[in-house]
């Protein structure tokens, strides 16, 4: 009882001396024609903020319930710790605040009716390292029509009419396959994709599952990360491998693409954690979006997160990674040892389109084989 008393007469003090300081402050403020208002005084802020404190941890003290021999009713039950949500309603990066236009024009809608058609601003505030977006309460737009059956085979032409490509130039898969045969988008050109061996840097999937055998190693649960259209996910799918696609809607409806497939897209960037647990994936690849443009350290952060996600003894695939020959020997080579991975392929040529000859950048092929032990 006497405990009782004396945090009551703590925090009455506490309260009092908090409205004696706030009021000193704006007694000496407070003027006739008021100017801008001065900033506040850091040791007033100290001491506010001492204050403050004490009262939270004095008031963390007293029950908050006065004690009762009657068990507590259902509505005073606290939720199991397991199922709070430590975290506020809509968390958004930090990086979010650097953008304020396209922020605030992504945020302009209208709640509870459809969400305005503006993929191209999510997509890039998320490459701005805004990611993840904050969450709005609108309805995701979808085509007017239903289609009446999806392909099973990962390799048939994609269906038209199944998503919207409003912001684009081309409105059908048909067009963005004609533009680039090796877009990704022409399934005739995509079905023959990681199944041949042409040069060195080339390995084809079989030759993947035969290195695996030997080694005495199971591949069945993989990503990969900057995968365009999910093409070798779907390869993967037809020798039984879960395999999960990171891509981005680079000029292109990549995402929409792997889905139509009956694979699995992930909408994230190259800087963001990957999605997935510790030390539960077999194989991790990295496609043609990992190269020398980005930045070393947020190469490296990349690199440990697929060992973070990778199990002992799982493998980490660098398809055709380029770079310059000289970056390649003073700063991609030692970032890649640090992994202190077993090196099961390795092969360097050099890259020989106009881009590759212009700056003298060469092609890496990479198998690394992660330890069981570190």
């Amino acid at each position: 009882m006497r405990f009782t008393m004396g945090l009551n007469l703590l925090l009455l003090l506490a309260m009092v001396a908090t409205n004696i300081l706030s009021l000193y402050h704006l007694s000496t403020t407070i003027q006739s024609k008021p100017p801008p208002s001065p900033p506040v005084p850091d040791h007033l802020i100290h001491q506010l903020t001492t204050i403050r404190a004490t009262i939270n941890h004095l008031t963390s003290l007293q029950p908050s319930t006065p004690p009762t021999n009657k068990p507590p009713s259902a509505t005073t039950i606290p939720a199991p710790s397991d199922l709070l949500i430590y975290t506020h309603i809509s968390p958004i990066a930090s990086s979010c605040k650097d953008y304020p236009h396209l922020l605030h024009t992504y945020m302009n809608y209208t709640p509870f009716s459809l969400c305005p058609n503006d993929a191209p601003i999510a997509e890039d505030l998320i490459l701005r390292g805004c990611h993840p977006l904050p969450r709005r309460r609108c309805f995701s737009r979808t085509p007017s029509t239903t289609p009446t059956s999806l392909p099973t085979d990962p390799f048939s032409p994609l269906p038209e009419k199944t998503t919207l490509l409003n912001h684009y130039s081309c409105k059908t898969f048909s067009c963005f396959a004609n533009l680039k045969s090796d877009s990704g988008f022409d399934m005739k050109v995509e079905k023959s994709r990681y199944l041949g061996y042409k040069t060195d840097l080339d390995l084809p999937i079989a030759q993947l599952f035969q290195l695996a055998k030997s080694a005495n190693s199971v591949i069945r649960l993989a990503l990969d990360i900057g995968g365009g259209t999910g093409t070798f996910a779907a390869q993967m799918k037809l020798q039984s491998v879960t395999v999960v696609t990171t891509t981005m809607n680079l000029g292109a409806p990549y995402n929409e693409a792997v889905a139509i497939r009956g694979l699995v897209p992930l909408h994230v960037p190259l800087q963001q954690r990957l999605p997935v647990f510790d030390g539960v994936v077999d194989l991790v690849r990295c496609g043609h979006g990992v190269n020398r443009w980005i930045p070393v350290t947020a190469m490296e952060f990349l690199f440990f997160d697929v060992d973070r996600v990778l199990r002992g003894g799982g493998y980490f695939l660098l398809d055709h990674f380029f770079s310059k020959r000289l970056d390649l020997e003073k700063v991609f080579t030692p970032l890649i040892g640090k992994l202190g991975y077993k090196k099961v392929k390795w092969a360097v040529a050099d890259k020989s389109d106009s881009s590759g000859l212009k700056n003298g950048e060469v092609y890496l092929t990479a198998l690394l084989q992660k330890p069981l032990t570190k």
